[in-house]
């Protein structure tokens, strides 16, 4: 299937690991050209040159998006370099160790910074270049966490139950424009950081106690590859998917039904 995705701009943020990896290389896999960010110089480099050997067109992208001034800096360079962003993918997101009796306030903020805020500052970057062009996509990377949130980590569910509700404000805001704007919220996702974790929870006799456990409950009986959650990415990046708008879609095997 042609996404029609050859020859468009995409920014990938928090895309030098991980998923973020995975959704820069699905969608230069479909001709995009992908810009993979990172937040100090050298550190998505790997993924640009794994992509280049590909032989698809992938070029480094530098800046603090957690800050006003990082993010007009990471857009800046964007825009100096290539003219345009047809998709912005608000990937980069974290998931802090946190409960309601120790997590102080100034931490409750600075989440909202990293998970939330900095999609926000390259939305409104962006986006009028989008608008004036007649087409763009707006994806941010959410979880299930957010309709199915742990005690644990308060600060780290709150943040991200906020993207549905922010997404749908801006397809309203964008309507008629023919830019798109859509949540894609994965389950427990195989990086290589998870499977990591998970060996060492194994190890300490942990499995089926862990924070894993949970989320790994669900009627497909394993964890999302990243390559999946990438293919969806790239679908709702795409021409064919320009009814999708609004959207808070699931890629969690069923976990979100799931009892906890």
């Amino acid at each position: 299937m042609d996404l029609g995705l050859a020859g468009k701009v995409a920014l990938v943020t928090g895309s030098y690991r991980g998923t973020g990896a995975g959704i820069s290389a699905a969608l230069a896999g479909e001709g995009a050209t992908v810009f993979v960010h990172g937040f100090e110089a050298g550190q998505s480099d790997p993924i640009v040159a794994r992509l280049r050997d590909a032989g698809h067109d992938a070029r480094p992208v530098v800046g603090d998006i957690r800050r006003d001034d990082g993010a007009a800096s990471v857009a800046a360079h964007v825009l100096d370099e290539i003219g345009r962003v047809d998709v912005l993918v608000n990937n980069y997101g974290v998931a802090e160790r946190g409960s309601w009796a120790e997590t102080p306030t100034d931490e409750w903020v600075e989440i909202y910074h990293k998970n939330v805020l900095s999609g926000v500052r390259l939305v409104r970057s962006l986006t009028p270049g989008m608008r004036e062009r007649g087409w763009g996509r707006v994806i941010w990377v959410g979880t299930i966490g957010g309709l199915r949130p742990a005690a644990r980590m308060p600060h780290y569910y709150a943040s991200k139950s906020v993207l549905p509700n922010v997404c749908v404000s801006l397809a309203k805001e964008l309507a008629g424009t023919g830019i798109t704007v859509n949540v894609v919220s994965p389950g427990l996702i195989a990086t290589t950081e998870v499977r990591m974790q998970m060996e060492r929870q194994k190890q300490r006799g942990e499995a089926a106690s862990g924070p894993f456990a949970a989320l790994l409950a669900n009627p497909s009986g394993r964890m999302a590859e990243v390559d999946e959650v990438a293919s969806l990415v790239a679908f709702v990046a795409s021409e064919r998917a320009a009814m999708i708008n609004g959207a808070n879609l699931r890629i969690d095997g069923g976990a979100a039904d799931c009892a906890v």
